[in-house]
């Protein structure tokens, strides 16, 4: 039997953690927790270990980016961190992606958006589709946001690898990059494990901010 997949709602509005837990609990996920601040979200995060943190942005006592940075610089499996955010080229938004956020949503977002979201950020697969991540990359890649995530090595790549992570670093999904490479599913996923791991990356993410910065990829 799969085990349930695990969701922490961090908003300080009830309606929207009230509405979001209605659209996962009536697609079988199980919302083990809410919170109303960050502080909040990074101690729930602590006693009831989810799999995905749906986290707002701007929150009052911790914000959503300082909570974030708590939850993932933690030992042992932390969980997928979304950003959630009404305004979509907010200016926490790639800070909290260099924090190591494997995605985000704005807060109008479709119910089945919102699904596909969370089932695909759980499976590792961070998403990069919806046009606020690709738009974020491609406004704040060049700016010095403290981390070290940019400083990486691209000749430990093989040349097919460094195909992968300029086509990924367009916003493909790995079926998109099937269909462009001629390949399997299943071999582009051992692919972008390979990058990842070579390169010492959380996820999907880290990897476009990787190749915006060293300049593999313009904006």
């Amino acid at each position: 039997m799969t085990t349930a997949l695990r969701v922490l709602v961090a908003d300080d509005q009830a309606l929207v953690r009230a509405g979001f837990r209605m659209i996962l609990t009536a697609d079988g996920i199980d919302v083990v927790a809410e919170a109303t601040t960050g502080a909040e979200a990074v101690d729930a995060v602590r006693r009831h270990r989810p799999d995905v943190v749906l986290m707002d942005i701007r929150m009052p006592e911790m914000d959503g980016l300082a909570a974030t940075r708590h939850i993932l610089s933690g030992t042992g499996d932390a969980p997928r961190v979304i950003m959630l955010t009404t305004f979509d080229l907010d200016h926490y938004v790639y800070a909290a992606l260099t924090a190591g956020a494997s995605g985000f949503l704005l807060k109008d977002v479709t119910p089945e958006h919102l699904v596909n979201a969370v089932r695909l950020v759980r499976d590792g697969d961070a998403m990069l589709a919806p046009a606020i991540t690709r738009r974020l990359v491609e406004r704040f890649a060049h700016r010095d946001a403290g981390t070290s995530v940019a400083h990486r090595d691209l000749s430990v790549l093989t040349p097919r690898e460094l195909e992968v992570l300029g086509l990924l670093a367009q916003g493909l999904s790995n079926a998109e990059l099937a269909g462009r490479l001629h390949l399997s599913e299943a071999t582009v996923k051992t692919h972008v494990a390979r990058i990842l791991a070579k390169l010492g990356l959380r996820d999907r993410v880290q990897a476009v901010v990787v190749a915006y910065r060293t300049g593999l990829v313009s904006p």
